[in-house]
């Protein structure tokens, strides 16, 4: 299957290059010099050349074979992995120890050798400090 990517890749790699040659190799519809002075030839529907040339068919053959490969490589490469029966909202989470619940209060965290879920203890916050009556910690003013 890696070969045959490999294969796909090559050819689109080379249909894109050869493309952007025959792009750049055509002659525009306006390039001409009568189209300048308004000649008649140019102001037609496809221009002076006509429906269809060589170019423009083969233009549209790489452009095809460019799709395609396009296409191909990313059906391919989209990785469709065979699901489980079930859901994957129904499967535990990796590494979780014991589910939480609403009497706890707290979320369990792994320990970290035994595996067994360890609830921290809530720590009082510090107390407020009383401000100095002195002034000394004031900003001055001037």
């Amino acid at each position: 299957m890696n070969m045959l990517m490999n294969f796909v890749l090559a050819l689109q790699i080379i249909a894109a290059l050869v493309m952007i040659g025959l792009v750049l190799i055509q002659h525009g519809k306006g390039a001409d010099m009568g189209a300048s002075f308004g000649s008649g030839a140019s102001g037609s529907l496809f221009g002076a050349t006509g429906s269809a040339n060589f170019l423009s068919r083969s233009t549209a053959a790489c452009a095809a074979v460019f799709f395609v490969c396009t296409l191909a490589l990313a059906y391919t490469s989209n990785d469709r992995p065979q699901a489980p029966s079930g859901s994957i909202l129904d499967r535990p989470a990796a590494g979780a120890s014991a589910p939480l619940t609403a009497a706890s209060g707290a979320a369990a965290i792994p320990g970290p050798a035994s595996g067994a879920a360890v609830v921290p203890s809530p720590v009082p916050a510090p107390a407020p400090q009383p401000a100095a009556a002195s002034g000394a910690g004031a900003i001055p003013q001037k």
